[in-house]
């Protein structure tokens, strides 16, 4: 009896995993079902509510990581069917991840004060990824079936932007080699490979010197054999972040021989081979280099970037003799080695693209990281590029240092504790803004002009409404568009609205209070009439805080100002012991590897070490703060322009570039179903600038004086007040539509409207 009650448990286990394994992968489910029934009711709520989370097993029972998941808010049968279900099953949110590295990163996503991250920190099995990304990381060595005909847009495109001029420096190549009589072999190859390359696809070439003695198993339905060194034993997996120029081996396994390699000449013995290399594979390789560049910045053409990669770092190092060009019209034989083949030239999925973990997009704006180093310290009198085209690729560069400052708080919160991570997110999290910020009011400071403390002032409230409005309202709107509804936790949202409510109200109480007891000074007063009785009209009406009503800042507006940067920390670290210690259960989620079983325990391939993600944040950050240094002396011109308000220039460039890799991952969360996030990603930001810069900001003045007073102008405060009442309104019944996110982005777009025609501030 016992022994068939342990195999009957078995079953039953290996069913229900089976079950699991077969159910739609969906990276972020809610779970509505477990081994402990609820009700019929609770059920077809959740499930009505959330279909696509109706086969996740319950967090309350899985296996899980103890530390990661909170004990679960008991779910009562007597519950009516009804809104409020939702707020009693949220502790059922099932994460998904590959490993514990991963898990730690997700369940870091949940916290409280911790940046959010989408991309994976660990690299991901190329067998587990759909066959759209294996496509993107396959290599060209190997011919596969391929349905359709090779004329396509993308091909045809090819041809007129590279392959024409590719081709034709062959000919000339060639013409060079059969002038040197011992070239022309060479000159031959050349004249194959000039048609080769002006339209390669649905070809192969191929090395023949000697009969394939191992077949590919890693393609089954290739149709010859991948070129691969002698030395490759084993079968390790496949890398994402594979290097372009060393491909990565492929599984193999023996088949017998067919026939002995025939003796070839000793290749490097000839003198025609040093020709070769010297008057032909010398500008060959700077042509494909260039070729390589090119369609690697353009992303979506890396296909002829390995294309051309592959052309210069194998086949033209091989005897010319060894290499045949034919067309793929029928199953080859596995005689040969195939050397390249292609089929399409542009592949529109390249940017999810990724090397060593890092968007391919991050990789390509690294090179105008180095432009603007070079044109900004080079050329100092703006002899060959301007002010204005500097200021641009100075703010354009803080982008991918913004995306690489992430990238490396995520990966060493992932790989640490809860403390590490927190110390690191508090250091790291808001230092790009800050970066900016402190050069500016530097830049001001010594040219003695308080416009570039009005403009940190203006980015500072641009952030905080984009954060509110912005941020929010898009992700509703392209999540919108894919979920006809979303839902979310409206108790967590109500933390986090909470502290904005107030944020926004202690750094608006200076300005407040300078309202009330201020001194209003007018200038620019004129009387039409001329009677001393009549009404005077005036331009420029403003409170002295500094100058004739000196006693009033000191003795109260300043100490009211410190007092405020002490109370604003101290609310942000309630905020946090509130939602990570004693009410953690409003954020509790479950993470399992989505296959219903335990997650692996073996270590994870992490694409950056914490030493490593530790140099990349120094690095980065200093090189923010170059940027940030030549982006503040370079704007000089641009707020001397009337044509545009400075107030505009803050609360849009200023503001929004850096949160640019933010809102991509606020994006794709919410196509993911996972609203709570994306909300969290501007919610989180938006307290962080209240809570965190601002009273930094305050210390650093402190410190040395930079001429920044909490005091904003009644544009900032109103627009601000407003943004923080109506998000509140629409987060109030915890669910969201694509109409909810066009009305925040609308009144967004009116705030913009209002600081484009304002008048520049005083001062500048």
């Amino acid at each position: 009896t016992e022994g068939r009650t342990r195999i009957m448990s078995t079953d039953v286990e290996s069913l229900r995993r089976r079950s699991v394994a077969d159910s739609s992968e969906h990276l972020w489910e809610h779970d509505p079902r477990g081994h402990r029934r609820s009700s019929q009711c609770d059920r077809l709520c959740v499930s009505g509510t959330h279909p696509e989370t109706a086969d996740t097993p319950s967090p309350c029972t899985s296996h899980h990581f103890g530390h990661y998941t909170p004990k679960c808010l008991p779910i009562h049968r007597h519950l009516p069917c009804s809104e409020d279900v939702w707020q009693e099953v949220s502790c059922r949110t099932s994460i998904h991840a590959e490993n514990e590295v991963e898990a730690h990163k997700l369940a870091n996503n949940y916290m409280f004060g911790f940046r959010k991250w989408k991309s994976h920190v660990t690299e991901r099995p190329i067998e587990d990824r759909s066959d759209v990304v294996k496509e993107l990381y396959s290599q060209q060595n190997f011919i596969k079936p391929h349905a359709g005909s090779v004329v396509t847009f993308g091909n045809v495109v090819y041809s007129i932007l590279f392959g024409w001029w590719i081709s034709l420096a062959y000919v000339l190549v060639c013409l060079l080699m059969f002038c040197t009589i011992i070239g022309i072999p060479y000159g031959k190859l050349c004249w194959r490979l000039s048609g080769y390359l002006l339209w390669p696809f649905g070809k192969a070439l191929q090395k023949t010197s000697m009969p394939a003695r191992r077949c590919c198993i890693k393609f089954p339905h290739c149709e010859a054999i991948p070129e691969e060194t002698d030395d490759v034993k084993g079968s390790p997996e496949v890398k994402e972040s594979a290097p372009l120029l060393h491909p990565p081996p492929s599984v193999i396994t023996d088949v017998p021989p067919s026939a002995p390699p025939p003796q070839k000449s000793q290749y490097w013995c000839r003198a025609g081979t040093y020709v070769w290399l010297l008057l032909g594979y010398l500008p060959l390789a700077a042509v494909h280099a260039l070729v390589c560049f090119l369609s690697w910045m353009l992303v979506f053409s890396i296909p002829v970037a390995k294309t051309n990669a592959r052309m210069l770092h194998t086949v033209l190092l091989l005897p010319p003799e060894e290499i045949r060009l034919q067309t793929v019209q029928k199953a080859q034989s596995c005689e040969a080695r195939v050397l390249l083949c292609c089929y399409r030239a542009f592949n529109r999925y390249y940017y999810k693209y990724e090397v060593d973990g890092i968007n391919v997009f991050a990789v390509n704006l690294l090179s105008l990281v180095i432009v603007t180093l070079v044109i900004g310290y080079v050329d100092h009198n703006n002899s060959f590029v301007s002010s204005e085209v500097k200021f641009a690729t100075t703010v354009t560069s803080i982008i991918p240092l913004s995306y690489y400052i992430g990238m490396g708080i995520a990966s060493i919160s992932a790989q640490s504790n809860f403390a590490v991570g927190a110390v690191v997110n508090a250091t790291f999290g808001s230092i790009t803004e800050l970066t900016f910020y402190l050069t500016a009011l530097l830049q001001g400071q010594r040219s003695g002009t308080k416009c570039l403390a009005e403009i940190v002032k203006a980015a500072l409230t641009g952030t905080l409404l984009g954060c509110i409005l912005f941020v929010p309202g898009l992700c509703m709107i392209i999540g919108g568009c894919k979920h006809s509804e979303q839902r979310f936790n409206s108790r967590s949202a109500g933390v986090s609205s909470a502290l904005l409510f107030i944020s926004v109200g202690g750094v608006f109480a200076p300005t407040l209070f300078s309202k009330a007891y201020g001194n209003l000074v007018c200038e620019n007063c004129s009387n039409l009439s001329g009677d001393k009785g009549s009404p005077f009209t005036c331009t420029a009406c403003y409170y002295d805080l500094t100058e004739n009503n000196l006693s009033l800042f000191q003795s109260h507006i300043e100490p009211l100002v410190y007092t405020v940067s002490v109370l604003l920390p101290a609310a942000y670290l309630v905020g946090l012991v509130f939602t990570l210690k004693t009410h953690s259960h409003i954020y509790d989620f479950h993470i399992s590897n989505g296959h219903g079983h335990v997650m692996s325990h073996h270590n994870p391939v992490v694409h950056w070490s914490r030493w490593r993600a530790l140099a990349v944040l120094i690095v980065a950050t200093l090189l923010t703060a170059v940027c940030a240094d030549l982006a503040t002396e370079h704007i000089t011109p641009i707020i001397s322009s009337r044509a545009v308000s400075q107030y505009f220039i803050g609360v849009t460039v200023l503001a929004m570039v850096p949160e640019i890799p933010e809102i991509v991952n606020g994006i794709q969360f919410a196509l993911q179903n996972n609203i709570s996030l994306s909300l969290e990603v501007g919610n989180c930001l938006a307290v962080q600038v209240c809570m965190l810069q601002i009273p930094l900001l305050i210390l650093f003045n402190a410190v040395y004086d930079v001429g920044f007073v909490l005091i904003f102008s009644d544009l900032h405060l109103w627009a601000s007040i407003f943004s923080v009442i109506l998000v509140n309104y629409i987060f109030m019944d915890g669910k969201c539509d694509y109409f909810q996110g066009t009305a925040l982005v609308v009144v967004y777009l009116i705030l913009l409207a209002l600081y484009f025609f304002a008048p520049s501030p005083r001062g500048c």
